[in-house]
């Protein structure tokens, strides 16, 4: 088990620690829910560490990317992000990511810490004919996640720039709290606005530091893995190894805005090819219509009791106090407004397809 550079730093806060994907981190510090509403309603502070950052650069570094990656990355510039996803070659997905361009040959991109091994190594195949440099950074970098709609006033007076300037999916590379060089981005996976700050291991206890310094009149606190997965599940956003995976298509599971068919990209015939004919399942959101917390892998149910797809994600929210939850559901079923029922136990209980996100502020 890995520990990131701020471990223990947690457990001096009494953080609850559990083993996720590889690390020993900190699911919660008070509780989800106090967690959960101190981010929708103030700021708090995530250690997300264990995300993976991989280093692609030099002549043939957009070549590479637009190989593997679904989405256009020549439509970046320097200092813009990206949300998208590499693709299998069966149709499934290898892992979503988040592409930024940070010099004018030079690309970060940040992965789920689960699928470290298995991204690299699915890039560096696709490398072997084309050339680009390669660098996996994921063990000298740190990441903290500032989230919350008074980040930006709680963490100006840590940087010289203005950070009500950078727009959402923007980002700088300049100083924070002290420490020149870091990237500032205007980016996160709670839906409340903020910041993610990369550093290199040896400044992260620093800015961590200073953060909860500077957040202290503003009601920052420090924010488990618990919080960031009900915060996240509010907005509709994919879990991989929930919502996405090997087996998933990324128009299956909604994700045809980030799949651009302009370019040529690992599996991208078969793909266009889905679309033109239309795929036999979707992901659905939906609300519970009676107190119940849906689960992964409950069965959905239609009005005849026959088994229609599997919950991928739920929970309690707790911003609407109802249960939410994501879900795979034949074709035909997933429409708005179309009533379904989830298998709790020996009850099956009505649910509504919505739009998400489930909150909005």
């Amino acid at each position: 088990m890995k520990d990131t550079a701020l471990t223990k730093t947690h457990i001096s806060l009494g953080a609850k620690m559990v083993p996720f994907a590889g690390y020993n981190m900190p699911v919660s510090y008070e509780g989800v829910n106090i967690e959960h509403e101190t981010v929708r309603k103030a700021l708090g502070v995530f250690d997300v560490s264990h995300m993976g950052e991989f280093l692609i650069s030099g002549p043939k570094a957009l070549d590479l990317i637009q190989k593997v990656s679904s989405n256009d990355a020549a439509k970046l510039t320097m200092g813009k992000a990206q949300y998208s996803c590499l693709p299998n070659e069966e149709g499934g997905i290898v892992d979503d990511l988040i592409i930024y361009q940070v010099k004018e040959e030079t690309y970060l991109l940040v992965v789920n810490a689960s699928n470290i091994d298995k991204d690299w190594n699915h890039i560096s195949k696709y490398n072997e004919n084309i050339g680009a440099e390669m660098r996996n950074i994921s063990e000298d970098y740190s990441l903290l996640a500032i989230q919350g709609p008074k980040a930006v006033e709680a963490m100006q007076s840590l940087s010289s720039h203005d950070l009500a300037e950078i727009k959402f999916y923007n980002f700088i590379v300049g100083d924070f709290a002290g420490i020149d060089h870091v990237i500032i981005s205007a980016t996160g996976y709670t839906g409340s606005g903020g910041f993610e700050i990369y550093c290199k291991n040896s400044e992260v206890e620093q800015i961590w530091n200073k953060v909860l310094e500077a957040g202290g009149n503003f009601g920052i606190k420090p924010i488990g893995l618990a919080a960031r997965d009900t915060l996240r599940l509010e907005m509709g956003y994919c879990l991989y190894g929930n919502d996405i995976d090997d087996t998933t298509s990324p128009l299956e599971a909604g994700l045809g805005w980030v799949t651009k068919f302009t370019k040529k990209f690992v599996n991208s015939e078969a793909l266009a090819k889905q679309k033109e004919e239309g795929v036999s399942r979707k992901l659905i959101a939906f609300e519970m219509e009676e107190k119940a917390i849906p689960r992964h892998d409950y069965e959905i149910i239609d009005g005849e009791q026959n088994t229609i797809g599997k919950v991928t994600s739920g929970t309690m929210s707790p911003s609407m106090g109802k249960g939410i939850g994501l879900g795979y559901v034949n074709s035909s079923y997933a429409k708005l407004g179309e009533k379904i029922h989830i298998q709790i136990r020996k009850k099956t209980i009505p649910a509504t397809i919505v739009k998400p996100p489930f909150y909005k502020s």
